[in-house]
This record gives structure tokens, sequence and C-alpha cells, in this order.
């Protein structure tokens, strides 16, 4: 499944975007660990994120986009997408994850050519929805994501849709 997605990698100038291969699965899981660092966080392990990519990036309901800041940088850019079939849309759904942009590439445009990278790969699954989590504190994430047009707000109900978790305890 290999291909670039937009904007298309040699000779633009700008951000390149591509669909991750199994061969890259390191470099994505560089990234992730970068981003669970910016996090502050020490766990999962980078070995545990390692095996966790090695596993996902097989599978046809997941996929990586990678991406530099110009043709000629490393990957400094990652973004995870998940895709299920959605009963209140009759058709797939995508869950965009883990988007993360190492400091220095910040502001080059590489977060927002991964989003319209992401918003095409939905669409060339048939994807009617789009969904993601961001923090309430994250103003710069929150914008990326407003020039999309991804928003909280639910016109059905009058207020704001939110994300709720729960962590289980690990199973003994």
């Amino acid at each position: 499944m290999s291909g670039a997605a937009t904007p298309e990698r040699p000779g633009t100038g700008r951000a390149a975007v591509w669909l991750a291969e199994q061969h890259e699965a390191e470099s994505v899981a560089g990234l992730l660990v970068e981003f669970r660092d910016w996090l502050g966080r020490s766990w999962p392990s980078a070995n545990a994120f390692h095996a966790g990519v090695e596993r996902l990036i097989e599978r046809p309901d997941t996929e990586y986009l990678i991406g530099a800041a110009d043709e000629d940088s490393p990957p400094s850019g990652v973004c995870q997408l998940r895709y299920r079939f959605g009963v209140w849309t009759a058709a797939e759904e995508m869950s965009l994850e883990d988007l993360f942009v190492r400091e220095d590439a910040r502001r080059s445009g590489l977060g927002a050519a991964l989003v319209e990278a992401a918003l095409g790969r939905a669409r060339a699954r048939g994807c009617r929805a789009v969904e993601l989590d961001t923090n309430a504190a994250n103003g710069a994430a929150r914008a990326l994501y407003g020039r999309f047009g991804f928003s909280s707000e639910s016109e059905e109900f009058g207020g704001d849709d939110l994300l709720l978790r729960l962590r289980l305890p690990d199973a003994e």
C-alpha cells in the first residue's frame, strides 16, 4: 500500500506527508515516543510503542501518516488513523489519533499537511465522519483543527460534545 498522501513528497518545497509502510515502523514509533515524552509521561516503554506500531501498521483498520517540514528533512511529524464502521453514519468513520509534530518543525505547515492528508485518506475510504480529541487547554491544536472545520459544538443538543474516558486497571 505504497504511495504518497497529499501533498506529494518530491519537489514541492513544502511540507511532505506520506503513508507509512512496514519498514518505517521504527520511525513512526520513535515519533510516538517523542510525543509521549512531550506529554511528560514515561510509559508505555519505547519497546512497547515499537511492538504496537509493528502490530497495527499491517492492519487494514489502522494507518500511519508521517511527514517532514520539506522534502529534504527527516520525518518530524506523525498521526495515527483508525477506521471503524459507524451505525449512525451507515459508513466507515475515521478517528484521527496522536497527531504530533516535533518542536523544531512546528509552524512549518506540517501539522496542517498531516490533517489535510488524513482527511484525504478518509475521503478515499468513503468515510462519512472524522473525529479526534484534544485537550481544551491546547489552543494551538484547537486552532489548527478549527481551520479544517472541527468543532465540539453540537447543534442537535445545544452544547459541546465531550469525550469521556475510563482507564481500567490492568487485568490480573
